[in-house]
């Protein structure tokens, strides 16, 4: 697979700053547990903030590992970390080519349309599969320091959700710029379904009434169900996965119907 080799080894040092960065957001935040947990002075600093502030953080569960790990990684910095690589990587797959006047010489090769889009596609699902990897890796390492009592099972399966949420998100990039050939369109719509899907779950978490907004939400498919602490969630796992396979056969289609070429 010659494309996939290709933009694997074009990515390299972005693959390496992005492992970088989720190994220091860990090593920042997880060691620092065992003198947060259930303390007295944060059971004040929580009952200080307004409820929703709590709620829309994460922070309810912020005194047991798998709350503290979820509302300080997962939930916000991992999650912004997968998010900005894989919108990145989703929008450069094609779209950032075709404004670089590159796309057409790689076709020109008898590369075809489909082809190209799976195996950068492909490309972009090795590299956020191994960051999600990576952190359930460095989290584990710390799990005895830290005094995380994490069941491993349920760390791969919170690396599993996480992988689909930010794996749902490169592919919507991915996809408006197989569409459209457009680079900033393609990070805007990416960029845009990722604030969508945490603003709806955050919304729907102020009060019961709104709770019928989470089932629209991707951010409440990978960690609404609580998998470091419940375990997989298989039916919102297949909803994520699945969006991003119709994501990802929408960007083929897109491509092989349309004009390539500023």
């Amino acid at each position: 697979m010659p494309v996939f080799m290709r933009a694997l080894a074009d990515s390299w040092r972005s693959l390496i700053a992005w492992s970088l960065a989720v190994l220091f957001a860990l090593l920042l935040y997880l060691p620092l547990f065992p003198s947060f947990g259930a303390t007295p002075e944060l059971t004040r600093l929580l009952d200080s903030l307004p409820q929703e502030l709590v709620s829309t953080l994460g922070y309810d569960q912020i005194a047991t590992g798998a709350g503290y790990v979820q509302a300080t990684f997962f939930g916000l910095m991992g999650f912004a970390l997968g998010s900005i690589a894989g919108i990145g990587w989703g929008a450069a797959a094609v779209a950032g080519d075709e404004e670089d006047g590159l796309l057409e010489l790689t076709l020109a090769h008898g590369v075809s349309r489909v082809r190209l889009v799976l195996e950068r596609a492909l490309a972009v699902a090795v590299r956020l599969a191994w960051l999600s990897v990576l952190a359930a890796l460095i989290i584990l390492a710390l799990n005895d320091s830290a005094e995380l009592e994490l069941e491993p099972v349920n760390l791969v399966a919170a690396a599993a959700a996480h992988l689909g949420l930010i794996l749902l998100l490169a592919f919507s990039a991915l996809a408006a710029g197989a569409l459209t050939g457009r680079h900033s369109l393609a990070v805007a719509v990416g960029a845009g379904v990722a604030v969508l899907a945490y603003a709806l779950n955050a919304i729907a978490n102020q009060s019961e009434d709104l709770d019928w907004l989470h089932p629209y939400s991707p951010y409440f498919w990978a960690f609404g169900p609580d998998p470091l602490s419940e375990g997989a969630d298989w039916a919102n796992l297949a909803a994520l996965y699945g969006v991003c396979a119709a994501l990802l056969g929408i960007a083929a289609v897109g491509l092989a119907i349309r004009d390539v070429g500023r």
